[in-house]
């Protein structure tokens, strides 16, 4: 066998198979890569993403070439973009010779916020993913999910308590399907707008004094907080279809408390 001749060189995924089992995603994961996102008060921002990236192999292939996803990945100039996210992933559809595929990108944004009183100012990160998936068809469909720290007080706590309550830190995820673009820092408002209270990077001894205050006058149990989202969610006509979830890392308990609601708009649901 001539190995310099890469017609030589036998093709072993692309050879067929007798088991008649379709493969409904494969790929790889956990490949970091430069990425640049629109940010809106800096115009763009540059982070480091942890890419996903899979396409279902009908049953009748052995396997898919996982070297290609990569070819595909650093095509790119340097650096991803929201921009050319869907034609990258046409292309690794085509490249693949898939029917569907989907990209997950996952990176952590950064958001100067303002502290409440002395607007001492503080960078906040946020997990962000942007999900894009070739589905049957050749229809495209995106989705951003953000994770949004937050405050909780509960509201039992304080009605039986005679001094303070309880409370705990949040994690908010909203996953989202819009029909137009809308800014991370516009998602993130929103959500953070339904907790006990927002968090920040840094607070000075009146910025702690108003957070604490805040919370104390706006109670609210995981419910509260996962039905104001939705609430929030259903009343923004960009919002095609969402999965908003809310855990509560207890403070008192070694366990959390957790809620999820999920509607797509589309459909009347």
């Amino acid at each position: 066998m001539n190995i310099r001749d890469p017609m030589a060189i036998p093709d072993v995924q692309g050879s067929a198979d007798s088991r008649r089992l379709p493969i409904n995603q494969v790929g790889i994961k956990s490949v970091r890569h430069p990425i640049r996102v629109l940010d809106k008060s800096d115009g763009v921002q540059h982070t480091i993403a942890t890419f996903n990236m899979y396409v279902a192999l009908p049953h009748n292939f052995k396997g898919t070439h996982m070297s290609r996803f990569l070819e595909i990945l650093n095509g790119y100039e340097r650096e991803i973009s929201v921009e050319n996210f869907e034609t990258m992933l046409r292309e690794m559809v085509e490249r693949l010779e898939a029917e569907t595929g989907r990209v997950e990108m996952v990176f952590p944004y950064f958001i100067n916020k303002q502290a409440p009183v002395s607007e001492v100012m503080s960078l906040m990160d946020y997990e962000v993913t942007f999900t894009g998936e070739i589905l049957a068809g050749n229809l495209y469909r995106q989705t951003t999910k953000v994770v949004v720290p937050a405050t909780s007080l509960c509201p039992c706590s304080k009605e039986i308590s005679e001094r303070g309550a309880h409370n705990q830190r949040s994690h908010i995820t909203v996953t989202a399907r819009t029909n137009t673009f809308v800014w991370i820092e516009d998602l993130v408002q929103m959500v953070e707008a339904q907790a006990s209270c927002e968090v920040y990077g840094l607070l000075k001894r009146t910025d702690e004094k108003f957070v604490t205050e805040r919370a104390y006058d706006n109670p609210k149990f995981v419910e509260d907080i996962i039905r104001d989202v939705a609430g929030m969610l259903n009343a923004d006509p960009r919002i095609d279809a969402y999965v908003a979830e809310a855990e509560n890392f207890e403070s008192i308990h070694n366990h959390s408390a957790y809620a999820l609601i999920e509607r797509d708009k589309t459909q009347g649901q």
